[in-house]
């Protein structure tokens, strides 16, 4: 489609003080990252520190910022361009005008096993090898990939969508427009032994697993169920693959959860929370509303809102910073305190009337 026929397209999403068409009003057959973008592909820049890219792509038309330097720099190109304020929000929707996921048409293939009293509403897709227990509910329009192990009593909203091998526990309740990932556990197990004088003795994990709507999870992460009451995962929530989440966390809405993260249990996390890459968060711990950890914290006590924290154990990002700086220098620190000792030493073994 043409340039300005796509920005039609998406609407109010592209709505812009300034838009360039370029020399031809190019042709745009798809879409591409700045660094490997050809003829008839549309990019983006996403600020001043890419603005090296505008003069080395190769693409027929860019996002940019509202920044009049790379709009110069696109228009001496003779590149179409449109400036918004977020350029990759933008790409983020284009993405979606030339591609879509697969989806199956809905139907129940014979190879799946479906309890008798299971509810499944109209329009479902249900895959080879599932297996579905009693008490279960499936919401219209779901997609149940193949192998999707469900236990009983379970409850699955409209239009999610379960990859091919993950699995629910029992009673778990995942709302509609969720997504669950290849291999996920949603509702397993809380890790709960108690000790005594005989060993380990095992707590029942009676709880149960919420999602709400507009959920994600990744591929390999694990939702733990506590020993009473819920672990609840607010909604339009964002979990990364291999994240492991405690029996009775309670994660606001809005956040997102990079890879390898843990949280141990009873963790409270705000809204908007931002959890960074292997960020481990100890049990109980409260995190504020809007704070980022950024990746490899180790957080063993409550943060505030709205703020940054790094390090381990966990401390202001600013201080933390600081610190990271001096800790390069510590071997030059460290000579030069060895020089100081050895002269105050010196001195200190000097008599009293020997000159300096």
């Amino acid at each position: 489609m043409k340039f300005n026929e796509l920005v039609e397209k998406l609407g109010d999403a592209a709505a812009c003080n300034s838009l360039s068409l370029g020399s031809v009003n190019p042709e745009i057959t798809g879409v591409a990252a700045v660094e490997e973008a050809t003829a008839g592909s549309l990019s983006y820049i996403e600020g001043a520190k890419f603005k090296d890219w505008v003069s080395l792509t190769g693409a027929a038309a860019l996002i940019l910022p509202k920044d009049e330097q790379l709009q110069g720099q696109a228009t001496a190109r003779g590149i179409a361009w449109i400036a918004v304020v977020e350029p990759r929000l933008l790409f983020a929707r284009t993405l979606a005008l030339f591609y879509q996921p697969w989806r199956p048409k809905p139907g129940i293939h014979p190879a799946a096993t479906i309890d008798p009293s299971a509810e499944i509403e109209a329009d479902v897709y249900i895959g080879a090898g599932v297996t579905i227990g009693p008490g279960v509910k499936i919401g219209l329009g779901a997609c149940l990939h193949p192998n999707v192990v469900i236990y009983p009593d379970v409850e699955i909203g409209a239009n999610t969508v379960l990859h091919a091998n993950c699995t629910v526990h029992e009673r778990s309740r995942i709302g509609p427009d969720c997504t669950i990932h290849s291999g996920a556990v949603i509702g397993g197990e809380g890790f709960g032994f108690v000790p005594s004088g005989g060993g380990w003795v095992k707590m029942e994990q009676s709880g149960y697993v919420v999602l709400e709507s507009g959920v994600d999870v990744g591929s390999n992460t694990t939702i733990d169920r506590p020993a009473v009451g819920e672990t609840r995962i607010g909604k339009n929530t964002k979990i990364d693959n291999l994240v492991q989440i405690g029996h009775g966390c309670h994660i606001g809405e809005n956040c997102a959860i990079a890879a390898q993260a843990g949280l141990a249990g009873g963790v409270k996390v705000g809204n908007n929370v931002i959890l960074a890459g292997q960020v481990g968060i100890s049990n109980r711990v409260q995190i504020g509303d809007g704070a980022i950890a950024s990746a490899k914290t180790g957080i063993h006590s409550d943060v505030p809102p709205h703020t940054i924290v790094s390090g381990y154990p966990a401390i202001p990002n600013k201080l933390w910073l600081k610190t990271a700086a001096i800790y390069n220098r510590l071997p030059e620190i460290y000579q030069s305190l060895k020089q100081l000792q050895r002269r105050l030493g010196n001195e200190s073994n000097r008599p009293p009337d020997a000159s300096p």
